[in-house]
C-alpha cells in the first residue's frame, strides 16, 4: 500500500530513481528508544550511514519497569555499551505476591539489572552520537515506499530517502494510526503509571505483586533509586480522582505494597502515565517497514523483559540488513520473511504467555484462583518465569 501524504513528497516521486542511483546503503530509524538507538549503534559500528529521528530530547523518563535480563550483556559489550558504568542495582532474585500478602520468592533464571530510561537511553544516544549517526529531532509526518525507496517526511517538511526504515516508534504512534495498522483499531483497558522513590528495599530483588485490577513491579535502579511501575485497568482506574487516592485505596491493598508506598518519599512530583497500552498482536513488518521493540510486539510487563526484548530485536534486524548488502540475502522479501520467521522465533512464546496473564489478569474472579494455583506450585512459577526470558544473546556473525 502506498500512502501520499503531501504535494511535497508527489514532487519527490518524480526523482526517486535518480534518488535510487545515488542511495547508498542508507538506513533511516524512527524512533530513538532502546530499539532504535541500539540500532543505531549496531548498524553505524559496522559501516552504515544512519540517521534516526527522535521526537524529544535526551535524557527523559519514560514509563517502564526499568529491569534488564543478563541475555543482553554480551551483546551490549559487543556494542561498546558498559551498563556497569551507570552504577545499576544487580538483580538475582522475584518476589511475587497476590493481594492477600501470600507470597513466593524464586531466583531469576539468568538474572538482570536495574537501570532507568533516562540514564540507559541517554547512555546509548551519546554512543550513537559517538559512532557518527545523525540524529534529528522532530516529528514524523509520513514514511512512504515507492519503487524501492523509502522517503520520510518530517514535520518541518525536510524529507529523507533511504534503503531501509526502521520503525522504532513505541507502544502507541500516530504513525501507528497513518499506516492503518490493525491494533491501533482497538481500545486497550490498560493504563501504567511509574515514579521513583526513595525507600527501604533490597538491592537484589524484583518485586511483582498484585492488586485488584492490576500489579505493581518494585525494583532498584541506579544511585539507590527504587523505581515503582504498575499496570491497572483503566475503568477501575477511573473511579478515583487521582493517582493518589488510586494508590491508596486500591493498589495499597496489598500488604507489600502497602508497606513500601506508605514508607517511601517519591522523587518526582508525580508520576508519569500512559494510557491505551496495547498487549494485541502487531506485525514484525508493516509496508516494507521493519518493526522492532515495541512496534513490533508489546510484552506484558508482568513478564518483566521488555527492555531486553527490544535491544535483541534491533540486532536480529541489523544483522539481517548487513545480510542484504553483503549480498548474503538478495531481496527484499527474502529479508522480510527471515526477519518475521526470526522475530516468532525468538519472541512469539513469550509474547503468548504475556497475551494469557493480560486476558487472565483482566477477569478478576479467574486470576485470583489462578494466583492462588501458582502459590500452591512454586515449580510453575519457575516455569512461567523462564519462559519469559531467552537465552544470552550469541554475537557471531555479527
Amino acid at each position: 500500500m502506498i500512502f501520499i501524504t503531501s504535494e511535497i513528497t508527489k514532487l519527490v516521486i518524480i526523482f526517486i530513481d535518480l534518488l535510487a542511483m545515488e542511495t547508498s546503503e542508507s538506513v533511516v530509524i524512527v524512533g530513538g528508544g532502546l530499539a532504535g538507538l541500539t540500532a543505531a549503534i549496531h548498524l553505524s559500528k559496522i559501516g552504515y550511514s544512519i540517521t534516526l529521528i527522535e521526537k524529544n530530547s535526551y535524557p527523559k523518563h519514560k514509563v517502564c519497569g526499568e529491569y534488564v535480563s543478563n541475555e543482553v550483556l554480551p551483546y551490549l559489550d559487543w556494542l561498546g555499551v558498559n551498563p556497569s558504568g551507570l552504577k545499576p542495582a544487580n538483580i538475582e532474585n522475584i518476589h511475587f505476591s497476590i493481594q492477600n500478602g501470600a507470597s513466593i520468592k524464586s531466583k531469576l533464571p539468568l538474572g538482570g539489572f536495574g537501570i532507568s530510561r533516562y540514564h540507559l537511553d541517554y547512555a546509548l544516544y551519546q554512543k550513537a552520537i559517538e559512532n557518527g549517526c545523525a540524529i534529528i529531532q522532530e516529528v514524523v509526518n509520513s514514511i512512504d515506499f515507492i519503487r524501492d525507496i523509502f522517503t520520510v517526511q518530517l514535520a518541518n517538511n525536510d524529507i529523507l530517502t533511504a534503503d531501509f526504515v526502521l520503525g522504532a516508534f513505541g507502544k502507541r504512534s500516530n504513525l501507528d494510526q497513518k499506516i492503518e495498522r490493525s491494533f491501533i483499531q482497538k481500545k486497550s483497558p490498560w493504563l501504567a503509571a511509574k515514579g521513583h522513590y526513595k525507600a527501604d528495599f533490597p538491592a537484589n530483588v524484583v518485586g511483582l505483586h498484585h492488586f485488584k485490577g492490576g500489579y505493581c513491579g518494585v525494583s532498584k535502579i541506579e544511585n539507590d533509586i527504587v523505581n515503582i511501575c504498575y499496570l491497572a485497568d483503566f475503568n477501575s482506574f477511573r473511579q478515583y480522582k487521582s493517582i493518589e487516592e488510586y494508590q491508596k485505596h486500591v493498589v495499597s491493598q496489598n500488604p507489600f505494597l502497602n508497606a513500601i508506598l506508605s514508607s517511601s518519599t517519591p522523587l518526582f512530583e508525580k508520576p508519569l502515565t500512559i494510557s491505551q497500552i496495547s498487549f494485541e498482536k502487531k506485525r514484525a513488518i508493516e509496508n516494507h517497514i521493519i518493526m522492532i521493540g515495541d512496534s513490533a510486539g508489546l510484552i506484558h510487563p508482568l513478564c518483566g523483559n521488555g527492555m531486553a526484548m527490544a535491544i535483541h530485536s534491533a540486532k536480529i534486524a541489523c544483522e539481517l540488513i548487513n545480510d542484504y548488502y553483503k549480498k548474503t540475502i538478495t531481496t527484499r522479501q527474502e529479508l522480510e520473511e527471515k526477519y518475521e520467521m526470526e522475530w516468532n522465533r525468538s519472541f512469539r512464546k513469550r509474547m503468548n504467555t504475556g497475551r494469557w496473564l493480560a486476558k487472565l489478569l483482566h477477569q478478576p474472579q479467574l486470576s485470583e484462583i489462578a494466583l492462588r494455583i501458582i502459590m500452591l506450585f512454586p515449580a510453575l512459577f519457575r516455569l512461567i518465569v523462564k519462559s519469559t526470558h531467552g537465552e544470552i544473546i550469541k554475537i557471531e556473525g555479527s
